[in-house]
């Protein structure tokens, strides 16, 4: 290192959540993005591995660590070393990952894997949320990977990491959903389009999708979604730099109607269109509910 070289600070993430809900992809994915990794550590070693990455001549800065039910009666302990973290001044965040019932319930038979906590499965699961609950409450990021398939929740991990590595951008997530199926997770924003015509009950359109031309046509010929396109995009743009100032550099915005494959895809995919003419802003698309039927 040279004299007029600063040494780069260290940035930690926490990656907790409950069993089953993804944390082995999550390592693999941050491990491929260049973090240091160390998978189920006790929380009361936090601070003196902290210590040991913040000494001088030591080139890692980044770094991952998983945290799970698996540390028993140390878990407890985990508030301890974050306020630890906090008092040193060490930037931070908390990474939740979790599922269904009926998805972790899937995931476990498929694995043959007995619940950490208890033989009995659902036990253990709802015994894990309990425990668990603190975290996710104050957690940076929450993603439900639910109906994500493994290649979804890569992305979705890797859209994480590049919002800590944007200097002079916002990464804005757009994300199509229907009621029908539950709120997204992870979403700072919910809009509910149901006020448009719903070409569902259309017979022609019906069998279409939002990605369909025929679909887009009859949802963005109304003047009230390009009223509410517009006051979107106003919205944006105004939180935009005031989110970049708060150091907040990814928003997830999420836009609602019944089933998620009409009226919600093609607001998402308009709205994407605009805002990927701003220089300011990083924009990605995920459709959760486009395969489901109404």
């Amino acid at each position: 290192m040279t004299a007029t070289e600063e040494p780069q600070k260290l940035h930690v993430t926490l990656i907790t959540g409950l069993s089953g809900a993804g944390k082995s992809e999550a390592v693999a994915t941050f491990e491929d993005a260049g973090y240091f990794c160390i998978d189920n550590l006790p929380p009361q070693m936090l601070p003196n591995v902290v210590q040991l990455f913040g000494l001088e001549g030591n080139k890692i800065n980044r770094v991952a660590l998983v945290f799970d039910a698996r540390g028993g009666t140390h878990f407890e302990e985990l508030g301890e070393a974050l306020e630890y973290l906090r008092a040193s001044d060490i930037s931070f965040k908390v990474l939740y990952l979790e599922a269904d019932d009926e998805q972790l319930v899937a995931r476990y038979q498929a694995s043959r894997r007995p619940h950490p906590l208890s033989r009995n499965l659902l036990e253990g699961i709802e015994l894990e949320r309990r425990l668990l609950l603190p975290l996710r409450v104050m957690a940076d990021i929450v993603i439900d990977t639910t109906r994500l398939s493994p290649w979804s929740f890569r992305r979705r991990l890797e859209e994480v990491l590049l919002a800590d590595r944007l200097s002079d951008q916002l990464l804005v997530s757009l994300e199509s959903f229907g009621y029908r199926f539950g709120l997204p997770g992870e979403a700072d924003i919910v809009l509910d389009a149901r006020f448009l015509p719903n070409p569902h009950w259309v017979p022609d359109l019906r069998p279409l999708s939002g990605a369909d031309q025929p679909v887009r046509d009859y949802v963005l010929g109304r003047s009230d979604a390009e009223t509410f396109l517009g006051q979107v995009m106003e919205l944006i743009r105004f939180l935009a730099p005031r989110f970049m100032a708060e150091q907040k550099r990814r928003v997830v915005l999420a836009i609602g109607c019944t089933g998620g494959r009409h009226r919600s895809v093609v607001l998402v995919d308009e709205l994407a269109r605009r805002l990927q003419e701003d220089p300011a802003m990083l924009v990605s698309v995920s459709h959760r509910d486009i395969e489901r039927s109404e």
